[in-house]
């Protein structure tokens, strides 16, 4: 077992130990580093400054992704290459610009400057991606960077002077044959790193087997665990919570982020815990195309690639943008602990307010997501107060089937409507058996606000959210009624 992690930034070496390995990814470029170029604003995920390239191995090469750097912590990074803004150019040449900066430039791009580097960063991750970016492509790449001086149009117009091939890949800059070998020959290792200061111990846990995951859970029950850390790291930086002890899944090959498909029969997706947002918003593209539109607004890109389908749901917030489709859906949640594994519907699993049916040692390690059929009228409503990279102020999912005109089946699910995301039992059995028409909608509504118990709060009052729910079921029949369809 390994005392320390192995990473590289910008094409250099580094090991990692103590209390380095317990500090954000940004910390260390900055003040270990000397990487000033990697900025911080927010410390919360949302204003992009501190964009950075995570490259993952992926076969001979690095495959490469943008991130916000202050929410990842170091002991997340085992095996990456990271790159900065000053290694954006590779390793040889450090003065000279790329021609995404060249662009800036030239198109005015930049006014204070403060935000640039995580512009940059994130451009040149969307042209890894995409060589030939759309304006809509550079649109929603780039909503995970907040600008405030010269607004988004110059910007826009740099990105569409970048054609395809002028721009160099960072495999190509970055030579990613001796980083793989030295990743390969440790790469089977599990991490531990404690650090003692005074009566304090800090640990962290890096296993790379589900076996060995829930084993080390259940030697260290309230370690906290990690995946993505959108969430955890923001709490970190805010000093909202700070563990003595974490557990990091990012190496257990069972949760691989890359644990996704489409079962054999074309009925379900099947997603490992581990499997990214930006994962799921590829897959849904074709197989749940509602699903997927409402997973393109999810965050923003930087958090998206790192954000997991666990970690939503784990996280067991009513405004969760995922767990309404999932409740109609009717996922299933595979738990596994040291002892046993365990089928549970999502239905069934809050309990109340960040409280759900999780048993000690049990970790959350398989999501099956039915696909909704041929014969099903799926909608998806968040309401926010901007289309980005927004907390919601209500969700919903109607999911529905009829049969010449008559329901024949309902579901309905609320969410930002009480302690935990609702599925309207009531609302859906007022709904069976009668005529798919905006009467019947109309008179549903009545029954969905006795159903849901929301508050007040800066996103929005409880009468909004009441008669919220009430509008999202009439909607739902002007949208899906013949005269529409």
């Amino acid at each position: 077992m390994r005392d320390h992690l192995l990473l590289f930034i910008n094409g250099q070496r580094h090991q990692v130990t103590g209390t380095d390995a317990f500090l954000s990814l940004s910390d260390f470029l900055r003040i270990r580093l000397a990487l000033p170029g990697t900025k911080i604003v927010c410390s919360e995920g949302d204003c992009g400054s501190c964009t950075v390239l995570i490259g993952r191995p992926t076969g001979s090469r690095f495959k490469y992704r943008p991130v916000d750097s202050c929410i990842q912590r170091m002991f997340q990074l085992d095996g990456a290459h990271i790159v900065t803004v000053e290694g954006i150019s590779g390793t040889g040449d450090r003065c000279k610009l790329t021609p995404v900066q060249e662009a800036m430039i030239q198109y005015h791009g930049s006014q204070c400057g403060f935000c640039t580097p995580g512009f940059v960063v994130a451009m040149t991750g969307l042209l890894e991606e995409n060589e030939s970016p759309t304006d809509e492509d550079w649109r929603t790449g780039l909503t995970g960077n907040l600008c405030r001086c010269t607004g988004y149009a110059a910007i826009i117009d740099a990105g569409r002077t970048l054609m395809a091939g002028t721009n160099s890949h960072l495999n190509e800059q970055h030579d990613p044959a001796p980083m793989l070998r030295e990743v390969a020959k440790t790469e089977g290792e599990s991490i531990a790193v404690m650090v003692r200061r005074g009566n304090r111990v800090r640990r962290f846990f890096c296993p790379t087997t589900l076996a060995e995951a829930l084993s080390t859970l259940g030697d260290h029950p309230t370690a906290t665990i990690v995946a993505g850390a959108t969430d955890v790291g923001v709490q970190l930086n805010k000093s909202v919570a700070d563990p003595d002890e974490f557990l990091d899944l990012n190496r257990v090959a069972e949760l691989t982020s890359s644990a996704i498909e489409v079962d054999a029969r074309g009925k379900a997706i099947v997603a490992g815990a581990r499997a990214t947002w930006t994962e799921i918003e590829a897959i849904t593209s074709d197989t749940v195309p509602e699903f997927h539109r409402i997973v393109a607004v999810f965050g923003s890109p930087q958090i998206r690639n790192v954000g997991t389908i666990g970690g939503n749901i784990i996280n067991a917030s009513p405004i969760a943008d995922s767990l309404p489709f999932l409740f109609v859906a009717e996922a299933e949640l595979e738990l596994a602990s040291s002892r046993q594994s365990r089928t549970v519907p999502i239905t069934s699993f809050y309990h109340g307010y960040k409280q759900f049916d999780l048993r000690p040692g049990e970790l959350l390690t398989r999501i099956r997501i039915p696909v909704p059929g041929d014969d099903v009228r799926l909608r998806l409503i968040k309401v926010s107060r901007r289309r980005d990279l927004d907390i919601a102020t209500f969700t919903a999912a109607i999911w529905m089937r009829l049969d010449h005109e008559i329901i024949a089946e309902a579901r309905i699910a609320f969410g930002a409507c009480g302690p935990t995301v609702i599925r309207a039992r009531r609302t859906e059995e007022f709904l069976c058996g009668q005529p798919f028409e905006e009467a019947t909608m109309r008179a549903s509504g009545d029954v969905a606000v006795g159903e849901i118990s929301p508050i007040s709060d800066v996103r929005g009052s409880a009468d909004f959210r009441y008669q919220l729910a009430r509008n999202v079921l009439v909607k739902f029949f002007l949208e899906q009624s013949p005269a529409s369809v």
